[in-house]
This record gives structure tokens, C-alpha cells and sequence, in this order.
């Protein structure tokens, strides 16, 4: 058998840097109150130890677990399946990461997840929650208010009942809505339908709202439900094929519900861009590339909002009593992406 070398100790730091154990401990932990000279001798003597903190001392000291758990309100077969997660959640993680903060990643499907989510956020295994992919009647708002936890939402929420403590991270979904509507009626369209995402979603909700906005006084049989999936933007198109035969444009929700149109457009012999012109919304690559043609959409940072939805809550982890907390809400820019499609 193999033996196991002895794991570094403060002991054993401290005796190599030279200092006490407390100096050593509290360098460690980050505290204040340690001249710079005797902190660069105790990191040092730390790297060449290979001194690893042990994290359950640590968080009796700092009240801290370096973890935040990141809770995404759908089902593991869509958060899987759907680029859009990957790359907000690899936002999220490189920003835990250059902060030395472990990702904790929570799916809710039914009731019995919301409860076990609930318990475990209560529990005190983590410092903060980060949430997104919320639905409008979900019951994770209430179970992180009572588990008392600092918490970043991604996406406007319209559950908050006006409180101005709810932090959240958005694109301009309203915005970038009408621009794409607008740059379809630039290009001499007039018959302009919408494939919505799924309506219990703000971001959704919000897109509806800038198509309609453009479209004031349309045709609403120009207007069909979907859920963001690809699937149901080719049912979508097909039903708006059947309501209105002479259309000749489609805003599409997101990104894959266009995908799914361009597939039924190209089986009803439906020449893209000639005769129905198309446009999605969150530039996921390869998607927007890949398709045939290659589509005009509407880009907004995902990763990027991940990225920032850790970055305001770790600023609201470290800030010290009386500091001024992070902004309420935060509202990214989109951009219109001009491909073969529109």
C-alpha cells in the first residue's frame, strides 16, 4: 500500500513563514490587519507547502462557503438541449471561477424540486443563488425570500409586487423586438407574423410587446404561441401557413423556434427570403449560421448576462454594511444581425 503524505497544517505555514498561527490564519481567510511583508512570507510559504484551506474551518471564520448555487427553472431534458443555457451558464462559471467560488447547479421540474431546492437553500449550503428561466406563477421567488439568501434573477421578473431589492439581469427583449419587426418592414414587407416564446416568461412577454408596438392594428391571426422550442415554431408555421397563406414575414421568438419555421417554410415550397422573410432573436451560434439560409437575428450576450449576474452577486457578498447595494435591474443592449434570412 501506498502512504498517504501528512497534509500541510497553519502549523506547519506558520513555522516555514516565520509568523504565528493566527497571522497565518488570517491571511488565509483574507482578513485585514497583516502588514504586506509578513502576508507575501505566509503566501509563499503557503504555495510551497501546498497548504489547501480546510473549508469547513474556513467558513466558521469567514461565515462564507465560497458557493453559490445557480437554479434554472426548467427540466434537465430542456437545459441540455437548449444552447442558450450553456452559454449563460458558462458566463456564470467563468466569473465563480476567477473568483475561486464553486457552481452549484439546481433544475426544477415539478413540486417535489421546488421543495428540494427550497430545503437545501435553507439548509446553508451556499452564500448566494443566482436563478433564471423563471415562469410567472413559479414558487422559487418565495422559497429564496424565506431562505433569506442574496439572489440575482435573469430576466425582468413581474412577481415582485413593486419591491425595489429584487436584482436582476435582462436584454432589451422589447427593443430588439422592434427593430427586428422594423427591419422586415424596411425591406417591404407588410403581412409581418410573430411566433411567440412561451407567455409565462417575461423575456417573451417583452417580445410580443415590441412586435405589437411596430404592429399595432395588425391581423391577430398573424400572431402565434410557441415555447421557444424548435418544435414549436414549426407547428407555429405551419398554423400561420393554414390562418394566413399570403404572409410574407415571421419574427420568431427566439433563435431555434426560427430554425423549426425555416424547416416547414422550405417543405411548403416557401422560397427564403423571396417570398417570407425571417428573423430570430439571440444570435446563438452555430444555429444562426447553420441554417438555410443562414438567419438575420437579434443578438444579445448571453454569456455575458450570466457573467454579470455573478458579478453583482458576489459584489453584494463583499460589500460591507452601509455601502450602497447593487443596481435594482440592469438592461443589456441587443443588436440587429444581418444574414441571408432578411
Amino acid at each position: 500500500m501506498t502512504e498517504t503524505a501528512p497534509r500541510p497544517t497553519l502549523e506547519a505555514v506558520a513555522a516555514r513563514a516565520g509568523v504565528s498561527r493566527a497571522t497565518v490564519s488570517r491571511v488565509v481567510n483574507g482578513s485585514d490587519g497583516v502588514r504586506e511583508r509578513l502576508a507575501e512570507r505566509v503566501r509563499r510559504a503557503v504555495e510551497e507547502l501546498g497548504y489547501v484551506p480546510n473549508q469547513a474551518a474556513r467558513s466558521l471564520v469567514t461565515k462564507r462557503h465560497d458557493a453559490v448555487a445557480v437554479i434554472v427553472a426548467e427540466p434537465e431534458t430542456r437545459v441540455f438541449a437548449d444552447p442558450f443555457f450553456a452559454r449563460q451558464l458558462r458566463g456564470i462559471s467563468k466569473e465563480l471561477t476567477a473568483h475561486d467560488n464553486q457552481l452549484v447547479l439546481l433544475l426544477t421540474e415539478d413540486r417535489d424540486d421546488h421543495e428540494r431546492v427550497g430545503r437545501y437553500l435553507a439548509g446553508g449550503h451556499v452564500d448566494g443563488a443566482l436563478v433564471f428561466s423563471l415562469h410567472i406563477d413559479d414558487p422559487l421567488p418565495g422559497l429564496i425570500q424565506r431562505a433569506g439568501l442574496p439572489t440575482v434573477f435573469g430576466g425582468r421578473p413581474d412577481w415582485s409586487g413593486g419591491r425595489g431589492d429584487v436584482v436582476y439581469v435582462d436584454s432589451d427583449n422589447r427593443g430588439g423586438a422592434r427593430d427586428a419587426v422594423r427591419h422586415l418592414l424596411g425591406l417591404g414587407r407588410s403581412r409581418v407574423a410573430h411566433i411567440t416564446g412561451a407567455l409565462d416568461q417575461t423575456s417573451a412577454v417583452d417580445r410580443l410587446d415590441g412586435y405589437r408596438d411596430v404592429m399595432a392594428g395588425a391581423d391577430p391571426r398573424l400572431v402565434v404561441e410557441g415555447d421557444f422550442t424548435a418544435a414549436s415554431g414549426e407547428r407555429a408555421m405551419r398554423e400561420l401557413l393554414g390562418r394566413c397563406p399570403g404572409l410574407d414575414a415571421v419574427f420568431a421568438a427566439n433563435d431555434l423556434t426560427a430554425a423549426g419555421a425555416l424547416r416547414v417554410l422550405r417543405e411548403h415550397g416557401r422560397r427564403v427570403p423571396e417570398d417570407v422573410a425571417v428573423v430570430g432573436f439571440d444570435d446563438m451560434l452555430p444555429i444562426a449560421e447553420q441554417t438555410e439560409p443562414p438567419l438575420t437575428t437579434v443578438r444579445q450576450d448571453i454569456e455575458e448576462m450570466g457573467r454579470l449576474m455573478a458579478r453583482l452577486l458576489l459584489r453584494e457578498l463583499d460589500r460591507t454594511t452601509g455601502t450602497d447595494g447593487p443596481p435594482s435591474g440592469v438592461v443589456l443592449p441587443t443588436t440587429l444581425v444581418r444574414r441571408a434570412s432578411a
